[in-house]
């Protein structure tokens, strides 16, 4: 189960989409900006059925 998102660069604030796969549970991954290409730390939690509850991007540096 695959979900379109858009999330905030926290390294250079560009809005880009993303597709966060909620078929593995709750999951902590990296994925480069697609602008700045640094890499943006994701926390993804989801419920029991596989619905995203939460994505949260973090810098990798702090």
């Amino acid at each position: 189960m695959t979900e379109p998102v858009t999330v905030l660069c926290p390294y250079c604030g560009t809005s880009f989409e993303t597709v966060a796969d909620c078929s593995a549970g709750n999951q902590t991954y990296y994925e480069d900006c697609t602008l700045c290409c640094h890499p943006i730390l994701f926390h993804l939690k989801v419920d029991e059925n596989g619905k995203l509850l939460h994505l949260e991007t973090l810098r990798d540096d702090e």
